[in-house]
């Protein structure tokens, strides 16, 4: 009988730690990146910019990260979170007092011709510092749920100096999702985001924001230790936030209360604030139900939106391949989340399981923000569409995040799914 030679058992040993890999969540990141090159490529066919090939050399280098990180064992990210949040947070303050200015804010390193953006590192930064806390310590007390906002804080404050608003919603998103899921009461939930509701309500229908202020009264009664200090507490901060909000409403310069409101009426500005939101209607109403065409559409062709291979990629889709294309995206984010949940309910331990919800959390809000956005149904943030939208520092984060779930499936029990 012959012996296998050495390599041959090496191999072996490789694909089957490769094959036990979730391969419907990778093949999905493998057809969103595609998907998107395809699509960039479309809106730059006309010129002789190569951000698809960037798109494709990067998707390629992401995916080797997957299939080398997903072998190791994730849970050894529990000692080293503290060293990687403050890895984290020294980034952002080297990027504000050494980075370069784009769009108005100072985000990015320029490194040999590349562009590199730490606050998208420091999403997955901040998933694994929350998601090793909350592994100690559930979220089941108030203490504990500052605690965690007190982590996320310093990172958000960083970012908002830059400034970046877009990605410092991101975190709020995460964090939210993360203290959910670590069993935080929903109501705490609900009364920490009630002061920016409350600031819009004031000053776009007053008496629903007479409802919403004796809402969070009752939440607050029924959800904190202390109901009556905690109701005008609650109360209190409402009627704060929303004067607070009318106050800082009216000393905003027209353009800046244009930016904030536009989405409601871009017909307004037409050729300023409304312009991207206007033609990102256009193209995607004349996609209709099959679209023009990938390759084909006039708006995308023509450039009409400007930087469309970025945060409005979603109107190339719906002009290219219409509605019928625009929902088959959507199934493949759903399905995608759908998988990130039952990773996070089969896995080991509560530290795998916060990881994925965190991943999860990250991925929602960014698609929902961006194509509502695209669509009229949100302010215009600089919020990219996972996988699809050109940037490699979002590429590679996006990237990096599957593998640290696929770590958490690849090292699970062994589980039906």
């Amino acid at each position: 009988m012959f012996r296998k030679p050495p390599i041959y058992d090496r191999f072996s040993l490789l694909f089957a730690s490769w094959h036990k890999l979730d391969s419907i969540l990778l093949l999905l990141a493998i057809v969103l990146t595609i998907w998107g090159g395809l699509t960039i490529r479309s809106t730059q066919l006309h010129t002789e910019l190569t951000n698809w090939w960037q798109h494709f050399a990067i998707g390629g280098v992401g995916l080797a990260l997957v299939l080398w990180l997903s072998r190791l064992p994730y849970t050894n990210l529990i000692g080293w979170h503290w060293i990687i949040f403050g890895i984290v947070n020294l980034s952002l303050i080297a990027v504000r007092l050494f980075g370069v200015e784009i769009n108005g804010a100072r985000s990015w390193f320029n490194l040999g011709g590349f562009s590199l953006q730490p606050s998208e590192f420091a999403k997955l930064g901040l998933i694994i510092t929350l998601a090793a806390v909350l592994h100690a310590r559930p979220a089941s007390s108030l203490a504990m749920v500052f605690r965690i906002l007190g982590i996320t804080l310093i990172p958000l404050v960083l970012i908002m100096l830059q400034p970046d608003l877009g990605t410092s919603l991101v975190f709020c998103a995460i964090t939210l999702g993360m203290l959910y899921w670590a069993n935080a009461n929903p109501g705490w939930l609900i009364l920490l985001g009630s002061p920016l509701v409350s600031a819009i309500l004031y000053n776009v229908f007053f008496p629903a924001w007479i409802v919403w202020v004796l809402a969070m009264g009752a939440i607050a009664w029924w959800s904190l230790p202390w109901p009556f200090i905690g109701t005008i507490g609650a109360v209190a901060g409402n009627i704060l936030s929303g004067g607070l909000g009318g106050f800082l409403w009216s000393h905003l310069k027209p353009y800046q209360q244009d930016r904030l409101t536009l989405f409601f009426q871009p017909e307004k500005d037409p050729l300023g604030g409304g312009y991207h939101l206007i033609q990102s209607r256009i193209a995607i109403g004349s996609g209709e139900l099959w679209g023009r065409g990938l390759f084909k559409g006039t708006q995308t062709q023509l450039n009409f939106i400007p930087e469309q291979h970025n945060d409005f990629i979603f109107s190339a889709v719906g002009e290219e391949l219409g509605l019928i294309g625009s929902f088959a995206l959507l199934i493949v984010f759903w399905v995608m989340c759908f998988r990130l949940v039952r990773i996070a309910l089969k896995a080991n331990e509560n530290f795998g399981s916060l990881l994925a919800v965190g991943v999860l959390s990250m991925i929602i809000f960014q698609v929902a923000v961006n194509i509502s956005m695209t669509i009229g149904l949100a302010p215009i943030t600089g919020i990219p569409l996972p996988w699809m939208s050109y940037g490699g520092s979002s590429l590679l984060t996006n990237f990096l995040a599957i593998a640290l779930v696929e770590s958490v499936y690849n090292n699970r029990r062994k589980q039906t799914f």
